[in-house]
């Protein structure tokens, strides 16, 4: 099993310029980078035209640490004190439940724990003194 730290930080439409900057500030290494235009389409939520082209997620790596990005998604509101989240990445399923449940005591659950079309267990929550984490569980979802 495998547990990782990884800083993430949430752009206000301004990912692709900050992934350029650190590319060139840091050195970085661009390791993923899709668009929101590039995800699955959801009826439920659905993506204004201008949003295409903002980064869904990417994943840079300056020397041995790495760093995720994504921009808002339309519509959710960008505000200082949830720009910088952790995002504790584990290939176990399991692990990540239990963690999950744990950070979410006396917490606020923002998206319960659950298989998406990135991840098999993935969820965010606001722990108890307000720090905002998601739980990645690498692997592909189930088919």
């Amino acid at each position: 099993m495998t547990v990782r730290l990884i800083p993430y930080l949430v752009m206000a439409g301004n990912a692709k310029e900050a992934i350029q900057f650190y590319q060139q500030a840091l050195d970085a290494q661009v390791l993923f980078q899709q668009s929101f235009g590039d995800m699955p389409e959801n009826p439920e939520y659905p993506l204004p035209a201008e949003a295409k082209d903002l980064v869904s997620h990417a994943t840079i790596k300056v020397g041995e640490s790495e760093i995720m990005f994504s921009d808002t998604f339309p519509g959710q509101e960008h505000q200082s004190g949830t720009q910088v989240t952790i995002c504790i990445s584990t290939n176990d399923s399991e692990q990540a439940k239990k963690m999950f449940e744990a950070l979410s005591e006396g917490g606020k659950v923002e998206m319960p724990l659950q298989e998406t079309f990135f991840s098999p267990a993935y969820g965010s929550v606001i722990d108890k003194f307000g720090i905002f984490f998601q739980v990645f569980t690498e692997g592909k979802p189930h088919e």
